[in-house]
């Protein structure tokens, strides 16, 4: 028998229908398979030395410098040429260059895969680590993803706000002259103390849902309400330990970005690293 096309009536409910079976199928994974409980260990600071040290053993040893090289500074050029022809950008710099540490855990995503493998003994490779889009779990990865994503945006626009309502709403003349604005004008000074506060506070609440969260959703097929809710546990019975980390985490990120962003071939990597093995301390099953 001849099969005929359908009318586009049962076509369009065929097609609904398919995509609501994909649709349930990763909602599904999202909340995870495994029904488990992870259990929060009490951190030292100890515990931050020795997963730096890890962290560098992990760089040193899987020479992910490499791939920071190829993916960050393609970006961080095109971001410094965007500004040094449109002066209308200045204002956005450092948002956007300290907003980074927000989308950070999603980033180091390969990383983390890197030290999984490693401490497993497994093939340590950059092309074994991308094979982390076959994990069962990455949809929900990408969900959590999202909201990163969506608190970078949230910060943009705060920023941007912040400048219109002190230094705003005229472009900069130049970057000596927007330098001077804020470093020698009461208004900049403003802009810097509420920047700086709006800035935490996006920071502290990345830091209590994912500083274990990422590679917590990487090592077991859980759900993602679980894997926040581990991460907030371990902030909650860590307080002084997870607040340095995240301290530290962005003096390091400043440190790596002067000059010209080149401490970051170490930097990022290292921390990316090192955050595999702090929930590795933290958390246990």
């Amino acid at each position: 028998m001849v099969k005929t096309i359908g009318n586009p009536l049962s076509w369009t409910a065929r097609g609904i229908a398919n995509a609501a079976g994909h649709m349930t199928q990763t909602v599904e994974r999202i909340g995870g398979e495994e029904q488990v409980t992870p259990k929060v260990r009490t951190l030292t600071s100890e515990d931050i030395r020795a997963v730096l040290r890890q962290g560098y053993a992990d760089f040193a040893a899987a020479r992910s410098d490499v791939m920071f090289i190829c993916l960050i500074y393609p970006a961080i050029g095109v971001l410094l040429a965007a500004v040094a022809l449109n002066t209308n950008l200045l204002p956005i710099l450092f948002p956007v260059a300290a907003g980074f540490a927000l989308v950070g855990p999603l980033a180091a995503i390969g990383l983390y895969e890197v030290s999984r493998r490693r401490e497993k003994g497994e093939e340590v490779s950059w092309l074994a680590a991308l094979r982390v889009v076959q994990s069962p779990n990455f949809g929900a990865i990408m969900v959590l993803g999202l909201y990163l994503a969506a608190l970078f945006v949230a910060w943009l626009v705060v920023a941007h706000f912040i400048w219109l309502v002190t230094l705003g709403p005229m472009p900069p003349i130049s970057v000596p002259a927007f330098l001077a604005d804020v470093f020698t004008t009461g208004a900049g000074w403003a802009m810097i103390v509420l920047g700086m506060a709006a800035g935490f506070c996006f920071a502290l609440a990345v830091l209590v849902t994912s500083v274990v969260s990422f590679p917590l959703l990487l090592d077991h097929n859980i759900g993602v309400p679980t894997a926040i809710v581990t991460s907030y546990e371990v902030f909650r019975k860590n307080p002084k330990v997870i607040v340095t980390w995240g301290f530290l985490v962005a003096v390091l990120l400043l440190l790596g970005s002067i000059p010209a962003f080149i401490g970051l071939i170490i930097v990022l990597p290292v921390l990316g690293h090192a955050t595999w093995h702090l929930y590795r301390r933290a958390v246990t099953f």
